[in-house]
């Protein structure tokens, strides 16, 4: 489910942004719209399940401050996402190039934070091959990603592009 949401959320925030008819601002409009529906599912929702189990309602500070950092990483990586597309990166080549990048960063981060037993020499040589792999083929699908259709013209009536095809 997670790869579901995650392999369609840059396509609908691409298109959401293209959809704010802003070519400027349309980005940062979208982007606002990610903020409601995160606060609708990552904070309305919990809320109602803390209080439906009768949790209580006390948080630890560290528990609190790696939570929050944890948002803003997903936060500033979305609307890093929203720059790529302003910069005219398409959703192939931008999520491609975070969905293969993230596996990599994620080995690499966890791995200093949780070294394994054994120590560097113990990693089996198929880990270091498949972050290999996940980096070149993050970079082989945005060297080649296919070109999109040419669009049809604005004052092309509907019928005549039909007829074309």
């Amino acid at each position: 489910m997670t790869a579901l949401c995650f392999g369609l959320y840059g396509i609908f925030l691409h298109s959401g942004q293209i959809s704010m008819k802003d070519p400027s601002l349309g980005r940062y409009k979208a982007f606002l719209f990610v903020g409601v529906a995160y606060f609708v599912i990552a904070v309305l929702v919990p809320l109602i399940l803390l209080k439906v189990q009768g949790a209580t309602l006390s948080f630890p500070a560290k528990g609190m401050g790696l939570s929050f950092v944890a948002g803003l990483l997903g936060a500033v990586g979305a609307f890093c996402i929203l720059l790529a597309f302003g910069a005219k990166g398409t959703p192939a080549a931008v999520m491609s190039i975070v969905f293969a990048g993230a596996p990599v960063v994620n080995a690499i981060v966890s791995m200093s934070l949780h070294p394994p037993k054994g120590g560097v020499s113990a990693i089996p040589w198929q880990f270091v091959l498949g972050i290999l792999l996940a980096a070149l083929g993050g970079c082989l699908v945005t060297m080649y990603k296919p070109a999109p259709a040419a669009a049809a013209k604005a004052n092309t009536p509907p019928a005549k592009i039909a007829k074309a095809e």
